[in-house]
C-alpha cells in the first residue's frame, strides 16, 4: 500500500499589534492571533487531506511563545479545512472518513522571531488508490441513471436511494470491530459492497453531492438503544429531509425516505447537528416530501 507524498504548508503569523492583514481568521477570540494568508492555508491544509497526504508540515514565525496555544491553532485550522465547500469530496466527505491526526511540532528563536514548524499526521480510513477507484465507479454510476436537463432532484434522489438500498449490505462481519475503519467508507459501500451506517451515509452524500444536490451526514443515536448511528438529510425545492439507507436496506421499503423531523424522533442528533447555526443554515421540512 502505498502511502501519499508529505505535504509542506508555509504560513506567516502575526500577532495583534501589527499591520491589519486583508485576510482575518480568528483562531480564538481570546489568543488575538491573525494569519496573514489564512484562507490559503485552510485550502492547502484541506487539498492534502482530500489527496491523503500522510504528513503535511506548517510552518510560521511569530513574535512571543505560542507552544500553549499550538494545539488550538491546529484544532481550529482542522475544523475549518473540514467545513463544508461546493466539491463532492469535501466537506462531510472527509470529515467522517478521518479519525483525527497527531501532531508534533519543533521552534527555535532568531533573535526576537520564533520559528514554528507543526506536524500533523492525520489518520485516514481509505488510501489515495481507493479513492481513486471511488472516485471512477461513481462517475460510471451516474453516467448508467441517464440523469439528464429535465430530471427532477426528486427522481435523482430516489434512483441513487434506490440503487443503495438494492446493492449495499451491511457489514455484520465488521461491524462491532472498532479497528476496521473501512467499513465506515464510501469505499467499502460502493466497491465492496457491504458497510456500516457511516459508509451508507457518506456515500449518499457523495453521490448525491456530485448531482448538485445539498445534503449533509448527520451523525447521533437511534433505535430503542439509542446506539451511534448515522445518517442523511437532503434537500429538495429549498427544504431539508431526513433519509436513513442504512434502516431501509434491511427492510427493502423506503420507510425512512424523505421524513421531516417530526416523523424521525427515533433518531437523535448530535448537539454539533442540533444547534442553532446548524438548524438555520439547513431548514427542515415539516412534513414528508410529497404530502399536502
Amino acid at each position: 500500500m502505498k502511502r501519499a507524498a508529505a505535504f509542506l504548508l508555509a504560513v506567516m503569523l502575526l500577532l495583534t499589534g501589527c499591520a491589519k492583514p486583508a485576510v482575518h481568521y480568528d483562531v480564538r477570540r481570546d489568543l488575538g492571533i491573525y494569519f496573514t494568508n489564512a484562507d490559503d492555508v485552510i485550502a492547502q491544509l484541506r487539498s492534502a487531506m482530500r489527496r491523503r497526504n500522510w504528513q503535511i508540515t506548517i510552518t510560521y514565525q511569530s513574535h512571543r511563545d505560542n507552544m500553549e496555544e499550538l494545539g488550538t491553532i491546529v484544532r481550529e485550522l482542522m475544523e475549518y479545512a473540514l467545513s463544508e465547500t461546493d466539491s463532492p469530496e469535501e466537506g462531510d466527505y472527509l470529515r467522517h472518513q478521518y479519525g483525527g491526526y497527531e501532531m508534533q511540532y519543533t521552534s527555535r528563536w532568531e533573535g526576537e522571531t520564533c520559528h514554528y514548524e507543526i506536524c500533523i499526521r492525520p489518520q485516514y480510513y481509505t488510501t489515495s488508490e481507493q479513492e481513486a477507484q471511488v472516485t471512477e465507479t461513481v462517475h460510471t454510476l451516474l453516467q448508467s441513471f441517464g440523469f439528464n436537463s429535465t430530471t427532477s432532484d426528486y427522481e435523482k434522489v430516489r434512483t441513487i436511494y434506490d440503487w443503495v438500498l438494492t446493492h449495499v449490505r451491511y457489514d455484520e462481519i465488521h461491524a462491532r470491530n472498532p479497528q476496521h475503519h473501512l467499513k465506515t467508507t464510501a469505499y467499502a459501500a460502493l466497491v465492496q459492497g457491504q458497510a456500516v451506517c457511516q459508509g451508507y451515509a457518506v456515500l449518499l452524500y457523495r453521490l448525491l453531492r456530485e448531482c448538485g444536490i445539498s445534503a449533509r451526514v448527520i451523525t447521533g443515536t437511534a433505535g430503542e438503544a439509542q446506539e451511534y448511528h448515522a445518517w442523511n438529510i437532503v434537500c429538495i425545492d429549498g427544504l431539508y429531509y431526513n433519509l436513513d439507507a442504512t434502516w431501509d436496506s434491511a427492510s427493502g421499503e423506503r420507510t425512512h425516505f424523505l421524513l421531516p423531523d417530526a416523523a424521525f424522533t427515533d433518531h437523535i442528533r448530535d448537539a454539533a447537528y442540533a444547534d442553532a447555526v446548524f438548524t438555520e443554515a439547513h431548514p427542515m421540512a415539516d412534513r414528508a416530501y410529497g404530502t399536502d
